[in-house]
């Protein structure tokens, strides 16, 4: 009974942690300096619209939030920087060298990546206005190009391995 107790718990612990903060094509307000989106408290689901050729557009998935897309004017940027934050998936390798014994250990070498574009920007009333979006892999090259062309300001990257994004 106790190894069917242990086998499950790892399993949910495995499968939870595995998952991806946001979807692969989707986007996140991390932080930054938008009042309303602050007072939410924690990260906002969403997606990035670029079909404006003259703002940055975030939509939040959520009610309220999906009435009032943030809109950032391409010409008002006046810094971007990209970088990541990769971490061990601890919780699968646990899983795994448990229910596979001593190969599972394979499973520690795993790494989870966060993308995350930094915008300063000024609003419309002339105040500085920091945004950070975490990008889901699958938008982040695509956003970097289109992002920098649009503001014709170069992304500034925090280290190499953030810099191969960009190739």
């Amino acid at each position: 009974m106790k190894q069917m107790a242990v086998l499950t718990l790892t399993l949910i612990m495995a499968t939870s942690h595995a998952l991806p903060a946001i979807e692969k094509h989707s986007a996140a307000y991390a932080g930054g300096t938008i009042a309303r989106l602050n007072a939410r408290g924690g990260s906002i689901a969403g997606r990035i619209d670029t079909s404006d050729p003259d703002h940055l557009v975030f939509i939040a998935d959520e009610r309220p939030l999906a009435d009032m897309p943030l809109r950032v004017e391409y010409d008002a940027i006046h810094h971007l920087e990209f970088g990541q934050n990769a971490r061990r998936r601890v919780g699968p390798a646990i899983g795994a060298t448990a229910l596979l014994g001593p190969i599972g250990l394979v499973a520690f070498r795993s790494k989870h990546r966060t993308h995350y574009l930094t915008i300063t920007y000024r609003d419309d009333l002339g105040a500085n206005q920091v945004l950070v979006l975490e990008l889901g892999r699958g938008i982040v090259r695509d956003t970097l190009a289109l992002v920098e062309e649009r503001s014709s300001l170069a992304i500034e990257y925090q280290d190499e391995e953030a810099r191969k994004w960009r190739q």
